[in-house]
């Protein structure tokens, strides 16, 4: 029996987090129904976890107090207690666990350095980056070595590592933390039930865009560096040579659209707000060389990206383990792709089906954005695409993993 531990940051699957370990574990329970899964949740607040099949501890919601004094290091005592919890739930089972699968870095830590050699369970361990380089890790000076020990006890200690990337599994390598043999590459992946082509025409008429436009779409739960402000510039730089382009971005907190508001109007860009509580004259819309549609369902979100003429994504929040749900929900979907120029993204899209910009170059995002538009049809590379994303399926990674799992058990 496999044991998957996750702490997603939305129960609700509001967070590219929940949706990537909630599809994770439907696709692995389809696979291993056996698999038992630990997720918190606090009090009786609403999860769809439950719907595949995850066991809900009582999450030790210290991180709450973060509320009174700001500090990630509250956060990393409730991972501790709630590591100490699922191996409290495991002992019944001890006898029928053949390995821990753990995806966040402090009860990874804990598992990795003292839980799992104590019951004699393998544990591996999806790294998704280093902790000491988290945007919200903890920043006081003095426990910088405490993140240093974080990664090295969850990277050196565990049984194997999962990495997203390739890049990210040399650098292990490099600095002397795995073997290459102790790494598994499995990158993140697309939900084939919701992502596939789309009539690029019917998408337009079922969220109210011009089917004359050139359009270029973003979609994002947030947009916290994402570097959307660089390509707000480019589409301004952009706008005397494609009169009709406009820029579409899906999701972002309420904060993040009205710093975007705000920039459109200082670059002279007219940007309107198309929300699922706001309906918006089409002429208004038509007029438009920015919309922001805030947050909306998956359902949704494919037509919107369906409509797109191109997909981009500005910038990543990583560089070493970039490997966003976006690519592959794009590559589902066929149009040509603006991306930045990362050796973690090539690994996965070649040079022939994108076209690359050198990362934060406003200047190279203006140039790629032009090409990809120029390319527009492209019904031969629409067709690469979404050859190549079938490999990027949820059902695929969940093979890759139950595939890496047996590997690290056999050899125990």
């Amino acid at each position: 029996m496999l044991c998957y531990i996750a702490y997603p940051t939305s129960l609700t699957l509001q967070s590219a987090n929940a949706l990537q370990t909630y599809t994770t574990l439907r696709e692995l329970r389809a696979r291993r129904p056996d698999t038992l899964a630990f997720i918190p949740r606090w009090g009786r607040e609403p999860s769809r976890f439950g719907a595949v099949g995850a066991t809900h501890l009582p999450r030790p919601a210290i991180g709450k107090l973060s509320r009174l004094h700001r500090s990630t290091l509250l956060y990393y005592l409730e991972h501790t207690l709630f590591a100490w919890m699922c191996a409290a739930a495991l002992l019944r089972n001890r006898c029928m666990i053949e390995a821990v699968y753990v995806r966040q870095v402090v009860c990874a830590a804990w598992w990795s350095a003292v839980i799992g050699p104590r019951l004699g369970i393998p544990v591996i361990y999806e790294a998704h980056d280093l902790e000491s380089r988290n945007p919200s890790r903890a920043k006081e000076r003095w426990a910088q070595g405490l993140l240093h020990l974080l990664d090295r006890a969850a990277l050196t200690q565990s049984s194997a590592v999962v990495s997203l990337t390739a890049d990210f599994g040399r650098y292990l390598e490099a600095i002397g933390w795995r073997q290459a043999g102790e790494v598994y590459v499995i990158p993140d992946a697309y939900d084939d039930q919701l992502f596939a082509p789309q009539s690029r025409l019917d998408c337009r008429a079922q969220v109210g865009l011009s089917i004359d436009a050139e359009l270029v779409v973003y979609a994002g739960m947030t947009f916290a560096h994402r570097w959307l402000d660089g390509l707000l510039a480019a589409v301004y730089r952009l706008q005397a040579a494609h009169p009709r382009l406009q820029v579409l971005l899906v999701g972002g907190r309420p904060a993040e659209r009205a710093a975007l508001r705000q920039q459109a109007a200082n670059l002279g860009l007219c940007v309107t707000e198309q929300t699922v509580d706001a309906a918006i004259p089409a002429q208004t819309v038509q007029r438009a060389q920015v919309i922001l549609t805030g947050a909306h369902p998956q359902a949704d979100v494919v037509r919107y990206l369906g409509a797109a003429d191109v997909l981009v994504i500005p910038d990543t929040v990583t560089d070493m383990t970039a490997s966003p749900l976006k690519l592959f929900e794009y590559l589902a979907l066929g149009q040509p792709l603006v991306l930045p120029d990362l050796p973690a993204l090539r690994e996965i899209v070649p040079g022939t089906l994108a076209h690359y910009f050198p990362r934060r170059d406003g200047a190279g995002l203006s140039q790629a954005l032009a090409a990809a538009l120029q390319s527009c049809p492209d019904p031969t590379g629409a067709a690469a695409r979404q050859r190549l994303a079938q490999d990027y399926t949820y059902g695929r990674r969940a093979e890759r993993i139950l595939a890496a799992v047996e590997q690290v058990i056999a050899a125990q």
